[in-house]
């Protein structure tokens, strides 16, 4: 779901770091390449190191070069992930004014990259109770930009074909939140459906995505959230892990901001967060003609209607995913996290009488099944950020 970039280790030499990889042989001869044409410093005496960074939910890893300034080294395996796709959207976004990283070298067949580093200063490392608005404020401008974006498709880096913008349309998003029956419940809390609630379950799927398919359709992160953004100082934050980007309905990002599964802020401050984002998206023109002529709070509460079942759709999709990140790509990490994640996913369901039938299947199996569960906290008291 997102790339953390900590260090997790003592610093070790490339070849070391990656044997048998290529990656330090590559590496030195970008490194060469660049530096007569790029504000780029070699280590000078000093042997070329990378500093091993932490993963992110796919199968990427990261090296910071201690070129002056520090680079990131990435190897991104060919067969799970699409590098061409990381370029080209980069370049895309850039151009709209997202602070995207720079992509300095490529290598699509050895899935090889060098890219700009934007620190380590993640959002989710920094933020608090009394930077919150200004931190939110810039990650908002941000997210308008990225949501103008024009493009449909996208000029193939290294030539080709261009590159189509994907959809996220009913099959891709019912196929997320199937995720749920498929890998949580069953496997993860060992609870069997009965037909009936498969069938509810169903439902309750149909009515979200007719939700977000209704929604004006822009650009969509999908990830869009403190684990992904990094504060520079004096410039707007640094956007990572974007490579999945699709056209989907305008208030993903936004619920994946405010109600971040790493992190929780009070109701009405996510309200009004959401709220001031309408405003900008109205001014902006992606609301369109009909939502513009409506300023009445009738407007205001169906676009938080839309915000909350938007919401609903992704954590119904987290909570399957998390599950399958540690079943089968064997990462506990994320578990931890599931609490909150239930915690959002019941606070919006019990505001909604259409999904009355979803809550009284946690209330009745599953959440009698996470209590047993060794991640399992009293998910009404997580994720809570100090005021």
């Amino acid at each position: 779901m997102s790339t953390t970039l900590e260090e997790v280790g003592v610093t070790k030499n490339l070849t070391a770091a990656m044997s048998g990889s290529g990656l330090l042989a590559w590496v030195q001869q970008q490194l060469c390449e660049l530096s007569a044409e790029a504000a780029v410093q070699l280590p000078g005496d000093a042997p070329l190191r990378l500093v091993p960074l932490s993963g992110d939910a796919g199968f990427r890893r990261y090296f910071r070069v201690n070129t002056r300034p520090s680079l990131l080294a990435v190897q991104a395996p060919v067969a799970t992930e699409d590098s061409p796709a990381f370029v080209a959207i980069a370049d895309c976004l850039r151009q709209q004014g997202v602070a995207t990283p720079g992509v300095l070298a490529a290598d699509f067949e050895q899935g090889l990259l060098l890219i700009e580093d934007f620190g380590d200063a993640l959002y989710s490392t920094v933020i608090s109770a009394n930077n919150a608005d200004c931190l939110y404020a810039e990650a908002m401008q941000t997210l308008l930009r990225l949501q103008r974006c024009p493009a449909q498709s996208l000029p193939a880096p290294q030539g080709g074909a261009a590159l189509p913008v994907p959809r996220y349309d009913r099959a891709r998003l019912g196929a997320e939140m199937a995720l749920l029956p498929q890998w949580f419940i069953p496997r993860l809390l060992g609870v069997e459906l009965s037909a009936s609630e498969q069938a509810m379950l169903q439902s309750v799927f149909r009515l979200l995505e007719d939700s977000a398919l209704a929604q004006p359709q822009v650009w969509v992160h999908r990830d869009f959230h403190s684990r992904n953004l990094i504060c520079r100082t004096g410039q707007p934050p640094g956007v990572i892990d974007f490579q999945d980007a699709v056209i989907g309905p305008i208030t993903y990002d936004l619920v994946s901001l405010l109600r971040d599964c790493y992190l929780r802020w009070p109701p009405q401050r996510v309200r009004g967060w959401a709220l001031a984002y309408r405003e900008m998206a109205l001014e902006a023109g992606l609301l369109g003609s009909e939502a513009a002529g409506l300023q009445d709070s009738k407007a205001e509460d169906e676009f938080l209607r839309c915000f909350d079942w938007m919401g609903l759709q992704r954590h119904i999709k987290v909570l399957g995913i998390f599950a399958r990140l540690w079943l089968r790509d064997g990462k506990p990490g994320y578990l931890r996290d599931l609490p909150l994640v239930l915690r959002y996913t019941l606070e919006v369901a019990q505001q909604y009488s259409q999904f009355a039938d979803l809550v009284e299947l946690f209330q009745r199996r599953l959440l009698p099944a996470c209590v047993g569960q060794p991640w399992y906290r009293d998910y009404r008291q997580v994720g809570e950020v100090t005021l």
